[in-house]
C-alpha cells in the first residue's frame, strides 16, 4: 500500500467516533417528539381550530385563514418552547433532494422593539425564486416568482432551531415545480377511481388511502477513504476501480452479523428518527460488502414519500458523525449489487379492508380480484411510461443485474394467484371462486413450529411483484424521489379502475346483473393484460426476445425512454386524471434530458481529469522504474541471460504502454466528442447524443484503467481501492 494510501485508511480509523450513549427510554416514549402531531395539536390549539384543521383533512377542502392563523399561533408557541427560532417551507423541487429557505420568528413590534411572529399567511404561503429552481423552461430569470404552500397533510417538525413545514411548490402561472403537488393530485385520482369501484362491493366505504412501504438501500464508506476518491466526491460513484478478490461471492454478508461501528451509526439515525415521526422497524446488512437496508413501517403515502427524503437527509448527517459517508447512488462500485429504493404500494379503504388482499367469501375475492387485475391493466397500458418513471443516469448503470430487476416492466403474480387468474378468465358466469391465504407447512425437524406460506414466492429479477397483499415495484432506485414512480403508478391506475368502471356500468344499464357484468370486464382484462405477466428469469436472453414479441416496452436508451411521458396516451391519461398538464409534463422531460446529459457530462470530465492527473502520471512512473531496472540487468548480464532476467518487466512495459495510449487517445476523442455534441441546441438531442456518443468512452477508458490497477506497484497507486473501501473495520 503507498505511503499516501495509508495515511488515508489510517486518518479514516482515527475519525472513528467513541459509540454515543443512547436513550434508556424506549422508543414510544420520544417517538414524534419534534413532531406538531394530533397530540400536540389538542395541547396547544383551541378545540375549533382543531376541529375545522381534521374536517380538513378528511373532506379535503382548503383551509381558511382564520383557522391557519390559529394554528400558525400555537405551533409558533410550541416550537419557541422547543428551542426554534426560525421556520422555512420544506419543498421537494425536481432536483431528487429537498430545498428549504429558514426566516426567523422577528417582526417589529412598532415600539422599537421586535416579538416572535408567525402568522398564519407565512405558514400558508412563502415565495421561493422559481426561476432558480429546475423548471424545463416555465420560468426564466425574469420571470421569477413562485410560490410554496403549506400540505396541511404531512405534519411540521423540528430540525435544530428551525420548524420545517413540508409544502407544495407551484409556480406564478399555477404549474407545479415539484413532487408533491402532482403526487397529492395522483393520490386524490386514486381515491376517487377507488371509491367508486368499492361500491360495488360495499356500501359503507366512504375513502380509499394509497399506501407505501419504502426499503431504501444504502452503502457506507469511511469518511477518509471517501476524501481520497475524487470521482466519489463528484459523481457518487467509482468511475474506476478493479473488483476486489473478495467481495459478494461467498454470500456472508446478506443478513450477517452488523458491523459494530455501523450498528452505533443505525442506533443514531433510527433515534433521531423515530423523533421526527418516522416508523423506523426494519434495519440489517444488505447483499454487498458495506451495503445496508433500512425499511420502515407502512404509511400513508404523501407522508411515507415526506419521511423517505427526510431520511435521506438525516442518514447523510448522522453518517458523517460516525466517521462515514452514506452513499446512495445506485451503483457506488462495479461488479456488485446496486442500491434500489424497493416501494411496496396497495389500497387500504377507511373500514380497514386491504382491497390487493384476498378474502374469505368469493364476494371479496372477486373484490381482490378486480383491484389486482385493474392494477396489472395499469402496468399494460402505460408499460413504457412506468419504465420512465423510475429510468436516470444513475440507475441505468444498476438495472438489469447483480439482483436488481431488468429494464422491462413485467409482473410477476405466482403460482396460486396466476392459476387463480386462469381459471376466472375460463370461467362460467355462476362459478364461485376461492383462493387460499397463508397455507400451514409442517417441517420434519423436532421442535420446529409450522410455519405459514405466503401465497407467492418472490422474485427478484421482477420489476412489479405481487407479494401477497400489495405490490412490490422493485426497479425504483436509492437516489430517486419515489414521488416519481408513485404519481405514475397512482394514475395509471385510477385511469384503469375508472375504465373499468365505466365498462361495468355500460353492460349493468344494458340488463346484465352486477356479478356477471364484473366477471365479463374482468375476463377480458386478464386476457388484454396477459403479456406484462411473467413469473420466469428476467435476467434470461429469452425473456428480452419474448418481452419483445409481446410488445413490452424494451428500449435501453435513458433519454429515448422518457418520451413516454410525452405518448398522447400518456398525456391523455394525466390530464384527464387531473394530474398534470401536457405543459408541466413537456417541461419535467426537459429537466430529465437535462439532469441526464449533465451528470454524464461531469462524469467524463472527472474520469477524464483523473486519467491526466493520476493514472497517466504513476502508470508512467512506475514504467520508468521498470525501464531503469531492465536497463540496470542488460549492463550486469550478459545478453541472453539479460534477455532473460527481463522478460517480464519487458512485458510489463509492453502492456503499461499499450494500456496509457488507449486511454491518452480515448480522453483525447472524448473531449472532442464533448465538444461536438456541445454544440447541440435541442436538449434531448444532446442527451441523446450524451447516452450514445460519450457514455461508452466511461466503460472503455475504465477497462484499461481496471488493467492498469493490476499491473502498477501497490505503493504507487495513491487511490484507495475496492479492497479498501468495501470493507468496514
Amino acid at each position: 500500500m503507498s505511503r499516501l494510501r495509508f495515511k488515508v485508511v489510517e486518518e479514516a480509523f482515527k475519525k472513528r467516533p467513541i459509540p454515543a450513549a443512547t436513550p434508556n427510554e424506549r422508543p414510544s416514549r420520544y417517538y414524534a417528539k419534534y413532531v406538531f402531531n394530533h397530540e400536540k395539536m389538542r395541547k396547544y390549539l383551541p378545540l375549533e381550530a382543531y376541529q375545522r384543521y381534521c374536517a380538513t383533512l378528511d373532506s379535503g377542502t382548503p383551509l381558511d385563514l382564520p383557522t391557519a392563523d390559529l394554528i400558525a399561533q400555537g405551533m409558533k408557541q410550541w416550537a419557541i418552547e422547543m428551542g426554534a427560532t426560525h421556520c422555512t417551507h420544506w419543498f421537494q423541487p425536481l432536483t431528487e433532494g429537498t430545498a428549504e429557505k429558514h426566516d426567523a420568528f422577528v417582526e417589529h413590534d412598532g415600539k422599537g422593539g421586535m416579538i416572535e411572529e408567525l402568522s398564519g399567511k407565512l405558514l400558508v404561503q412563502q415565495e421561493p425564486d422559481a426561476s432558480s429552481f429546475p423548471n424545463g423552461g416555465i420560468r426564466s430569470t425574469f420571470e421569477a416568482r413562485g410560490y410554496s404552500a403549506w400540505d396541511p397533510a404531512s405534519p411540521v417538525f423540528l430540525i435544530g432551531d428551525t420548524l420545517m413545514i413540508p409544502t407544495v411548490f407551484i409556480s406564478y402561472t399555477g404549474e407545479a415545480l415539484d413532487y408533491k403537488a402532482p403526487l397529492k393530485k395522483s393520490l386524490a385520482a386514486v381515491n376517487k377511481a377507488a371509491l367508486e369501484v368499492c361500491q360495488y362491493f360495499y356500501d359503507d366505504v366512504r375513502k380509499v388511502q394509497t399506501n407505501l412501504g419504502w426499503e431504501q438501500e444504502y452503502f457506507l464508506v469511511d469518511e477518509g477513504l471517501y476524501a481520497a476518491r475524487p470521482d466519489l466526491l463528484l459523481t457518487g460513484r467509482t468511475l474506476m476501480g478493479h473488483d476486489s478478490a473478495k467481495n459478494q461471492q461467498m454470500d456472508d454478508h446478506y443478513f450477517g452479523a452488523i458491523p459494530e461501528r455501523v450498528a452505533e451509526f443505525m442506533k443514531d439515525l433510527e433515534i433521531q428518527a423515530l423523533e421526527l415521526g418516522i416508523p423506523c422497524k426494519t434495519r440489517h446488512n444488505e447483499v454487498a460488502p458495506n451495503q445496508f437496508e433500512l425499511a420502515p413501517i407502512y404509511e400513508e403515502c404523501n407522508l411515507a414519500v415526506d419521511h423517505n427524503m427526510l431520511l435521506v437527509s438525516l442518514m447523510r448527517n448522522v453518517a458523517r458523525k460516525h466517521g462515514f459517508r452514506c452513499l446512495l447512488h445506485e451503483k457506488p462500485f462495479a461488479g456488485i449489487n446496486g442500491s434500489g429504493k424497493h416501494n411496496n404500494w396497495s389500497l387500504t379503504t377507511d373500514t380497514g379492508i386491504i382491497l390487493h388482499a384476498p378474502g374469505k367469501t368469493p364476494e371479496e375475492n372477486l373484490r381482490f380480484l378486480t383491484f389486482v387485475v385493474e392494477t396489472l391493466m395499469a402496468v399494460y397500458r402505460h408499460n413504457g411510461l412506468f419504465k420512465a418513471s423510475i429510468v436516470s443516469a444513475t440507475n441505468e448503470h444498476r438495472l438489469g443485474g447483480n439482483e436488481a430487476p431488468p429494464a422491462i416492466i413485467s409482473s410477476f403474480l405466482g403460482k396460486q394467484l396466476s392459476e387463480f387468474l386462469d381459471k376466472v378468465e375460463h370461467s362460467t358466469a355462476d362459478e364461485r371462486f376461492y383462493l387460499a391465504g397463508k397455507q400451514g407447512m409442517r417441517l420434519d425437524i423436532p421442535e420446529i413450529p409450522e410455519i405459514m406460506v405466503d401465497n407467492t414466492d418472490r422474485n427478484r429479477t421482477s420489476p412489479f411483484a405481487f407479494t401477497g397483499n400489495r405490490f412490490e415495484f422493485r426497479a425504483i432506485g436509492s437516489s430517486a424521489n419515489c414521488a416519481s414512480a408513485m404519481i405514475v403508478l397512482n394514475t395509471a391506475v385510477a385511469e384503469a379502475l375508472t375504465d373499468f368502471k365505466r365498462r361495468v356500468d355500460a353492460l349493468i344499464r344494458s340488463g346484465r346483473d352486477k356479478m356477471s357484468a364484473l366477471l365479463e370486464i374482468l375476463r377480458d382484462d386478464i386476457r388484454t393484460s396477459r403479456p406484462v405477466h411473467f413469473d420466469g428469469n428476467g435476467y434470461s436472453a429469452e425473456w428480452r426476445a419474448e418481452a419483445e414479441r409481446r410488445g413490452l416496452d424494451c428500449e435501453t436508451s435513458c433519454p429515448i425512454i422518457f418520451d413516454r411521458y410525452l405518448d398522447p396516451e400518456s398525456i391523455r391519461m394525466f390530464e384527464q386524471m387531473n394530474v398534470m398538464r401536457s405543459d408541466e409534463l413537456r417541461a419535467r422531460n426537459e429537466i430529465k434530458w437535462e439532469t441526464y446529459f449533465k451528470k454524464v457530462q461531469i462524469e467524463s470530465r472527472v474520469l477524464g481529469d483523473l486519467c491526466m492527473n493520476h493514472i497517466i502520471p504513476v502508470a508512467t512512473r512506475y514504467q520508468t522504474v521498470l525501464l531503469d531496472n531492465v536497463s540496470k540487468i542488460q549492463a550486469a548480464f550478459p545478453a541472453e541471460q539479460a534477455a532473460r532476467l527481463s522478460a517480464y518487466n519487458i512485458t510489463l512495459i509492453e502492456k503499461i504502454n499499450k494500456h496509457t495510449d488507449f486511454i491518452v487517445n480515448a480522453v483525447e476523442d472524448m473531449v472532442e466528442t464533448r465538444k461536438t455534441v456541445n454544440k447541440m441546441e435541442d436538449i434531448r438531442e444532446l442527451a441523446i447524443a450524451y447516452h450514445d456518443r460519450v457514455a461508452p468512452f466511461l466503460t472503455s477508458i475504465r477497462k484499461h484503467i481496471d488493467k492498469l490497477e493490476l499491473i502498477v506497484e501497490d505503493e504507487m497507486w495513491t487511490l484507495p481501492k475496492y479492497r479498501e473501501l468495501l470493507f468496514i473495520r
